[in-house]
This record gives C-alpha cells, sequence and structure tokens, in this order.
C-alpha cells in the first residue's frame, strides 16, 4: 500500500544538502513529526506519547538506580535501603521507577484496549499489532524480572513461583528452570541474571517501539471510524489529515501534563500504594508468605493460570488425550500464554469486514463485558485460590478465550454493522462542523 501522498522534506541551505545526501536524518524527523495524521483522533489516541514517556522514565531512572544496586542475595536487600537513606534523591528516583512501571501499564493497557474497540489490528496494520504484542510480552518480562531485584519475601517467593512454572513443561522444563534460575533454586546466580536481562531488554524495547512507529506510519494511523485516508490524491489526503505536527504534538502534550499531574501527586503523596507490604521484609527462603501476590499488573494472567485446576474437565480430558502428559499445571501455563496469543491473533479471529466498533451495536457489548471481565480477573487474581474465587477465575478466564475463539469470528457474520462515513471528512464535519460553512462544532472531541 502506498503512503499517504503529502509533502516531503527538501533540504535548503548547503549543509543540508549536504548532510542530507550522507545521512537524511533530518529528513526521516520531518517526516516524521509532519506525518499527515487523521483529524478526527479522539482523547484516546493519547497513550502513545505516554507510552514514549514511560519508557524513557524506566531507562533513565534504571540506569541511576542500577549504580548503587548490588546484585548479591546478602547485600541486595540493604543496597534499595542504601538507595532509599542514603543516595541524594534516591527515593525520590526509586519510586519514580517503581510507580513508572505501574505507570507503564495502565497506559499499555487503555492501548490495547482502544486497539481492540476501534479495530486498529486489521489489514492493513497487523505486522503494527504483531510488534506490539511483542512489546507487551517484553514489557512483562522486564517488570517481572525488576521485581525481584529488591530481594523482598514478595519478590523472592513471587520469583520461586512464576519460574517453577516452566519446570511443568513435558520433557525439557526442568532444564529450561534450572537454566533460567542459574542452579536448583532462586539463589545468586538468579539475581544476577535476572539484573542483566532486566536492564537489556528495555533497550531491546525501545528498538521495537522505533519498529512499530515505523510500521504504523507506512500503513497510516487508523482512527475511530475506521475509514482509510484517501490516497488518490494529495488534495483529498489533505482534507481527511492534518500534519502530526503541531496539532497532535500539542494535543499529545497537554494530555501527557494531566497524566504527569496525577502521577506525580501518586509519587509525593501515596508511593506505596500499589506495593505489598512483604516485600519490605528480607527475603527469607524458610519462611513463605501466606498468600503469594504479583503485582496488580500481572493479576489478570495470574488468576488465569490458577483457574484451571485438576478438577476442571478439560484439564481431565486434556489430560487424558495426552496421557498424563498436560497435566493441570503445564494446563494453567498454557492458558497464561494462550491469553496473550489470542489477543496477538486478533486480526484473523476478527471476521468483520467492519474496523471500527463505533459502527458494530453488537460487538460494542460483548467488549464492554471483556473489559469488565479483565477487571474481575485482576481483583480474583489478587485473592486467596479458595472458596468461590476459583470459580469466578474459571468463568472469567472461560470469556475470555470464548470471546476470541468464539464470539469474534461469529458477530463478522450474524451482525448488522450501522452506517459508516463515506470519509474521515465527512465525520470530522459532522462532529465539528464544516470550516466551509462556518458551522460551530456539534459533539465533544473525545466522542
Amino acid at each position: 500500500m502506498s503512503g499517504i501522498p503529502h509533502d516531503h522534506y527538501e533540504p535548503k541551505s548547503g549543509f543540508e544538502k549536504w548532510l542530507h545526501v550522507r545521512l537524511p536524518v533530518v529528513g526521516l524527523l520531518y517526516d516524521t513529526i509532519m506525518i499527515p495524521t487523521p483529524k478526527n483522533l479522539n482523547w484516546m489516541w493519547i497513550w502513545g506519547i505516554i507510552l514514549t514517556f514511560c519508557l524513557a522514565l524506566q531507562i533513565i531512572t534504571g540506569v541511576i538506580l542500577v549504580m548503587h544496586y548490588t546484585p548479591h542475595v546478602d547485600m541486595a536487600f540493604a543496597s534499595v535501603e542504601h538507595i532509599m537513606r542514603n543516595v541524594n534523591g534516591g527515593y525520590m528516583i526509586r519510586y519514580l521507577h517503581a510507580n513508572g512501571a505501574s505507570l507503564f501499564f495502565v497506559a499499555v493497557y487503555l492501548h490495547i484496549f482502544r486497539g481492540l474497540y476501534y479495530g486498529s489490528y486489521k489489514a492493513p496494520r497487523e505486522v503494527t499489532w504483531i510488534i506490539g504484542m511483542l512489546i507487551f510480552v517484553l514489557m512483562m518480562g522486564t517488570a517481572f524480572m525488576g521485581y525481584v531485584l529488591p530481594w523482598g519475601q514478595m519478590s523472592f517467593w513471587g520469583a520461586t513461583v512464576i519460574t517453577g512454572l516452566f519446570g511443568a513443561i513435558p520433557f525439557v522444563g526442568e532444564a529450561i528452570q534450572t537454566w533460567l534460575l542459574g542452579g536448583p533454586a532462586v539463589d545468586n546466580a538468579t539475581l544476577n541474571r535476572f539484573l542483566s536481562l532486566h536492564y537489556l531488554l528495555p533497550f531491546v524495547i525501545a528498538a521495537l517501539v522505533m519498529v512499530h512507529i515505523w510500521a504504523f506510519h507506512t500503513t497510516g494511523n487508523n482512527n475511530p471510524t475506521g475509514v482509510e485516508v484517501r490516497r488518490t490524491s494529495k488534495e483529498e489526503a489533505e482534507r481527511d489529515t492534518l500534519p502530526f505536527w503541531p496539532y497532535f504534538v500539542m494535543k499529545d502534550l497537554f494530555a501527557l501534563g494531566l497524566v504527569m499531574v496525577i502521577f506525580f501527586a501518586i509519587v509525593g503523596y501515596m508511593p506505596n500504594y500499589l506495593g505489598h507490604p512483604d516485600n519490605y521484609i528480607e527475603a527469607n527462603p524458610l519462611k513463605t508468605p501466606a498468600h503469594i501476590v504479583p503485582e496488580w499488573y500481572f493479576l489478570p494472567f495470574y488468576a488465569i493460570l490458577r483457574a484451571f485446576t485438576a478438577d476442571v474437565w478439560v484439564v481431565q480430558l486434556t489430560s487424558f488425550i495426552t496421557g498424563g502428559i498436560v497435566d493441570a499445571k503445564f494446563f494453567g501455563v498454557i492458558a497464561m500464554f494462550g491469553a496473550i496469543v489470542v489477543m496477538a491473533l486478533a486480526p484473523w479471529l476478527d471476521t468483520s469486514s467492519v474496523r471500527s466498533g463505533r459502527y458494530r451495536p453488537m460487538f460494542k457489548w460483548w467488549f464492554a463485558l471483556l473489559v469488565v471481565d479483565f477487571i474481575v480477573l485482576m481483583w480474583v487474581g489478587a485473592m486467596p485460590a479458595e472458596g468461590i474465587y476459583p470459580y469466578i477465575s474459571l468463568i472469567g478466564s472461560a470469556y475470555w478465550f470464548a470471546y476470541f475463539l468464539i464470539i469474534l469470528p461469529l458477530l463478522g457474520v450474524i451482525e448488522k454493522p450501522l452506517p459508516q462515513p463515506a470519509t474521515i471528512e465527512d465525520d470530522f464535519n459532522a462532529h465539528y462542523g464544516s470550516a466551509k460553512s462556518g458551522a460551530t462544532p456539534v459533539a465533544n472531541p473525545a466522542e
């Protein structure tokens, strides 16, 4: 697919021409910041700049923290206390890093659900979606390894439980677990490996982010209508779009400022609110916490992991068919990773010809239920695996898979979509009034 017609960078001065021939970096920046962007984007398109800010914040604060951190089981916890008490501004750097991870996941979940609602995964943006899913998986791995580094009680036992999952893989699980831990159990080798990977992976994520941006700059941005920008001529494209600078840059910076007010209020006044009290106790391999809970952003997938016990019929059936190779523990691991895989497969599971959920009346209800389901799974993931909670986890997990594997494919066949606007320009004029007629806006821009 050809790009959206627009003016490209033309060097003017002698130095610009000299540099452009040898290293067209100015042209690359110009084409990036002046990319034609659908002019009807709403406020759900602000999360990209917030995610970029979070990545930069995590890398910068992480580099500073590692200067004072000691990756040894006898000194790790004390080195974190040293950062908090003795390093100039150390407590603020650590709180920014810890709460920055939470903001990162808040933004990425909103970014993903926005993509799911508006069909941003549909052709020609499948590769952009898959790259985004890879970034998400790397984020989860990076966050998990970072959570282990303070060497508190929850850090140690969380690492013990999660790495133990790899041991459930038939035939090769024990070897993978030993390789990951650097030995038979979570110990000093584990801490060193996790620090190394925790430090490295953000730079891999940064590289994938650049590829992600390159991918959607090639296909163009999706928009709330799902209607593509007209590409037959530069004049028609200009009626559907605005340059990213200054219009959307200023809008994104305004949104970033509002989010930062909330973020710094949390960092300043309640920095430990999202942390677990047990992680302020030094790791003790001889004392297991009463209830092992991962960080909040892992809870939905942790709930899915715990939902499939040996009493569940699908686990029993799978175990029977495989001759006991796939037991309940391994089935839970498959389900946890499968919950991410089915999201990645959304471009091929969604059979609807309409991209945006705005024009799909049945889809809206099922999608709203998916959002509620995700929140319920997050809540139940923090609860003990007893009483009614395992049943809620199982129902929530069943709906998650049913949505992607059954509901999405069926909706494309049985749903009757609403009429879509012919062009982005028509949608923009319907909401904000035509510039030619001088009409006034008639709707909220966040719609």
